[in-house]
Parts: structure tokens; sequence; C-alpha cells
């Protein structure tokens, strides 16, 4: 993970001093990106222990859609509960459902996505063409001075990438996202790794994914962002019948909390080990072998499932959250 501590050391040679939302200093660097081949292993951070697990348990609980703290707890994964219960900004929000409720983040956004369409009451075509696409009827509303009738249905983004990758793998669409507008307001926290583009190429049978993050804190986010997003990589490789390559992290604002310094400093001090090997349990079916697409498996996956091999790390080292 030498790309990662050159990220580091950019942002210290390059950064600049900036106040934000948590009120803890952060150096930060608008503009950064890191690349990694998978064929030559997985990008988990080894200048200090990867808390892996969590790391996982957090990418189960996101393909589950799950809204409460306390289901990624069950899943262990403890990253959660300082922002369900711990976040003043949260805590007073009208928009928080009592203990653990963290509101539609990310895999209710990846899984739920709610779509709406507002149609005129006259327009009994477009009505029709939205209701066979699974669309339903709320109700009608007056628009401006004008009947109309509003429809809703919940997209499943990851289920089509999945679908667009067995159907259509040259597509350039095949992407997915959590920045709703709509919905900023009702999270205890916005996403950040928010935009998420798998690419295909049906010829080498090679799946990529190219990863935007707005904002990343580099020295607990990233690590496990990283693992997260190479994880998801190889598990929709899986079910789709590709072979992991090419995963490029992009970050906006990349940036390093004041109360991370010194961890950090202690990683630059010490020499990455080798890259180990993602390997993923046997009872996941592979496409490529089964000739079956069985896109369920999204929701049956164990954060048991997920095992690094080979995985040389230095000693832990730790640093507060800042919320």
């Amino acid at each position: 993970m030498k790309a990662y501590l050159d990220l580091v050391q950019s942002i210290f040679d390059q950064g600049a001093w900036q106040d934000n939302r948590t009120g803890v200093r952060t150096l930060s660097l608008p503009g950064a990106s890191l690349r990694f081949d998978l064929r030559e292993g997985f990008p988990a951070v080894t200048t200090k222990r990867l808390a892996f697990k969590s790391a996982i348990g957090e990418l189960v609980g996101f393909l589950r859609a799950h809204d409460s703290a306390a289901d990624f707890r069950a899943l262990g994964c403890r990253v959660w509960d300082q922002n369900a219960n711990e976040n003043q900004a949260w805590l007073a929000s009208p928009w928080r459902d009592g203990l653990d409720d963290l509101g539609p983040v990310y895999g209710v956004q990846w899984r739920q996505w709610p779509a709406y369409k507002l149609l005129p009451a006259a327009a009994a075509a477009r009505i029709e063409a939205a209701l066979a696409e699974g669309y339903r009827l709320v109700g009608p509303v007056v628009d401006q001075g004008q009947p109309c009738v509003l429809l809703y249905k919940a997209i499943d983004q990851l289920r089509q990438c999945l679908d667009t990758l067995i159907h259509n793998p040259g597509s350039r669409r095949i992407l997915f996202h959590g920045w709703n507008w709509a919905q900023i307001e009702e999270m205890a926290l916005p996403p950040c790794h928010l935009l998420y583009q798998f690419l295909a190429n049906p010829n080498t049978r090679e799946l990529s994914l190219c990863l935007y993050i707005r904002s990343n804190d580099v020295g607990l986010g990233t690590p496990f962002n990283l693992a997260e997003g190479a994880a998801l990589t190889h598990l929709v490789a899986r079910l789709t019948g590709y072979e992991p390559r090419w995963f490029t992290y992009f970050i906006g604002d990349a940036h390093i909390y004041e109360t991370h310094v010194d961890m950090l400093r202690e990683q630059l001090r010490r020499t990455p080990y080798p890259a180990p090997r993602l390997r993923l349990s046997d009872r996941i079916p592979a496409y490529a072998d089964t000739g079956r697409f069985e896109p369920e498996w999204l929701e049956r996956v164990e954060p048991g499932d997920f095992t690094l091999e080979g995985y040389q790390h230095h000693a832990p080292l730790t640093a507060p959250m800042a919320v």
C-alpha cells in the first residue's frame, strides 16, 4: 500500500488547514486518486492493522440496506454507533427515529432508491408505460394548477448493475450512487463514498470499479473504503462471471484530521508489507462456473464469506473518529 502512504505524504506536503463541521481541523487537499491492479493483491493497509471484519460487516450491512446502527453491530461493525447516537445535530433532528436510527443511509439508497414520476393526469400512455415499468400510483395531485398523478417505485440500483453486466456488459452506464438531495437531511451522515461505476471488458472477462468519494478521512476512512470497494468488486465479479481487475479511487476533499497526525506520521515511518489476497467463500456461486445468474447472493453473503490470506501488518494504531 505504498500508494496510500504517498497520498498521506502529499497531504502533509501540499494540504492546507481548514475548519469543518466536526470542530476538529483538517489538513485538506482538493483532488486525489489511487489506482490498484486487483490481480496483484487486495488493497489492505499494512502499516497498521486494517479492521477488516468491521469493514466487511459494514459492506454486508449496505448490501442489506440496513438503516440502524444495531443492525451493523450485529454484523461486527460499530462505526455507526457515534453517528447514530452521539452526533448532536442528528440527535436534535426531527427525522431521527429513536435509538440507533441512521435514516436512509448508503445501502437504502443503493438498494431502495426512491423514484417518483409526476405526470399529467391526461397522459394516459405515459402513465401506462410507468405502471408497466413497476411504478405504482400514489394518487392524484395538483401541480401548478394542473391535475397530475404521482407514481413511485423503489429502484434497486445495485441489482440493476448486475443485470446490465449480464445482458449489456459493454454499457458505460453501469453505476449506482447514494446522493439524494431530497433525503440528505433525513440521514445521520450524508454519503461520502457516493458514486460507483463498474466497467466490464467482455473480451478479457475483467471487471473494474471506479469509485468517487466527495470527502474522505484519509486516516480512518480511506483504508475502510478501499477494503469495501475492492471486496464489492470481487463479489460482483464472482456473481457475473468476471475477474476483478482495476480499482480506481477518486477523492474530492482528501483530508487528515488534526487528531490523526501522529498516527499517520508513524505509518510513514513503517515499511509496507506485500498485499494480501482476498478469498471469497466457495458457497458464493461463481457465474463463470455454474452459468446460473444468482443476484440474490447480494443479500445472502455473510461477513465470514470474505477472508484475507497472507495478511501481514504492523502493530495496530488508533485515533478518535471526528463526528
